[in-house]
């Protein structure tokens, strides 16, 4: 029997919200003024207003579930104030503190590194700030868990603040070649 469920990749632009109703009383932009999908669309995990990057949308509830799990791994490349240390670096990759619904949470260990260049098709966005505001640096980091602002929590713990964050992976799919508010429709994810 064929499925009647669809797909879909987007590059979420900043300043789009990751849900099609925002029952508040701002305004604010939604995924749906993007494209026209299909009722029932969701978004498979999120990303912030201030986040940018890769986002699967499915009408699928059982593969939300699946591409939310911990084998799928999410990558992002996230823009800090100042110049990071491997030392911070190095405190990521093996574990932060951060708070999760008022709890202490240890973060597991993941990949991080610094990012000396960052490849072209990611430097196509939004330009957070100039040389004249400080330096800045870029960190990748690779995670298999998903909780609230996570990334932004690890480059606070370690002191920098992050300013731009793009998820580019997302399992085996990448941004790569993708245009910001791009969106695909795909077989499957």
């Amino acid at each position: 029997m064929e499925s009647t469920h669809r797909h879909f990749l987007l590059y979420k632009p900043h300043g789009y919200i990751s849900q099609f109703i925002y029952e508040k009383k701002r305004t604010k932009h939604k995924l749906g003024e993007l494209y026209d999908f299909p009722e029932g669309t969701m978004a498979i995990g999120r990303l912030d207003e201030n986040s940018e990057g890769l986002l699967f949308l499915t009408t699928d509830g059982m593969t939300s579930e699946r591409v939310r799990g911990a084998h799928y791994e999410k990558e992002y490349y996230a823009q800090v104030d100042g110049v990071i240390s491997e030392e911070a670096v190095e405190q990521m990759r093996n574990g932060v503190l951060i708070g999760v619904k008022g709890e202490k949470y240890l973060t597991k260990p993941c990949v991080a590194e610094r990012l000396e260049q960052l490849p072209e098709w990611v430097g196509v966005g939004r330009r957070i700030r100039d040389e004249r505001h400080g330096p800045t640096s870029w960190v990748r980091i690779v995670l298999t868990e998903g909780k609230f602002r996570q990334v932004r929590k690890m480059t606070a713990h370690v002191g920098h603040a992050t300013l731009r964050l793009v998820r580019v992976r997302i399992g085996e799919i990448s941004l790569e070649g993708m245009q910001v508010g791009e969106v695909k429709e795909v077989d499957q994810l």
